[in-house]
């Protein structure tokens, strides 16, 4: 939504070019993409090697935003002060659900110190998987999560992958956990590539739950039957339309990822020029 405190003749002036501008956001038109996002787990193996290297590289290559997985050994304070230095944010990390909800409070902890506004559980094994019984455990502990990041001033998600839409006793892990999770609380950040690759349609899993997604992840997917995995605007994904619609909905962040990529700075430079180009 568009504010401006316009007073006199020259606030006046300005509001029918403002008039016509949030008509534009709310007749269905988006504003170019004005900022880009990583998932650090795309260049894993540079930073254990590299750091300030890694993250130098980065921000030339235009990423303006980071979601974390792993500090990589180094405390709150080195990372702000890294982050900092090169006009980086981040607003999101990715943290392993723990075995007991009182473990939550060092996690949201660290997550206040680094800035993260959003918390998201990115993964989980086969002991809440396999069964409707196993996933109905799961949103259980995402809803005690969520809580709990709440009451911490923070946002909670859950990260898919594939595997939540295998079929299980008449239903999906996706199913349970979106029909099972409270939805003010436990958002979606949805995997794109992901998502694809299960068969799925990710526009349809957003207008099916419009406002819930808050981030995606954004990767390319080949043609089928393998779904290659590949950078943005190298394979099928239609990029443009769904972030239009998330944006639409309310959508905050997209991460640009690669789980493997043969050169990541070169990955993450070719996804962030289509991802501006739309």
């Amino acid at each position: 939504m568009l504010r401006l405190l316009a007073t006199g003749v020259a606030g006046s002036a300005l509001l029918p070019h403002l008039a016509r501008a949030a008509g534009a956001l709310e007749g269905g038109a988006v504003p170019r993409i004005d900022r880009m996002g990583l998932q650090m787990y795309t260049v894993r193996a540079a930073l254990s090697k590299d750091i300030e290297g890694t993250i130098a590289a980065i921000a030339k290559a235009g990423i303006t935003e980071l979601e974390f997985f792993n500090g990589f050994g180094k405390d709150v304070t080195w990372w702000q002060a890294l982050l900092k230095q090169h006009g980086l944010t981040a607003p999101s990390a990715h943290e392993a659900l723990p075995k007991t909800d009182d473990a939550w409070k060092p996690i949201f902890d660290r997550a206040h110190g680094m800035g993260h506004k959003l918390v998201i559980v990115p993964f989980v094994g086969d002991d809440y998987r396999g069964s409707k019984a196993n996933w109905q455990r799961l949103a259980d502990r995402l809803n005690a999560g969520a809580t709990l990041a709440k009451a911490a001033g923070l946002q909670f998600a859950y990260h898919n992958h594939d595997f939540e839409f295998t079929p299980v006793d008449g239903t999906t892990g996706y199913e349970v956990i979106t029909a099972q999770t409270d939805k003010d609380l436990v958002k979606l950040e949805l995997d794109l590539y992901w998502t694809v690759k299960a068969g799925q349609d990710p526009l349809a899993i957003m207008k099916r739950w419009p406002g819930r997604i808050v981030a995606v992840h954004v990767k390319d997917a080949g043609p089928a039957p393998e779904r290659k995995m590949l950078e943005v605007g190298a394979g099928t994904i239609d990029f443009k339309t769904i972030l239009a619609t998330g944006r639409k909905q309310g959508l905050k962040h997209w991460f640009i990822e690669h789980d493997n990529p043969t050169d990541p700075i070169a990955s993450i430079t070719a996804s962030a020029k289509a991802l501006k180009a739309l």
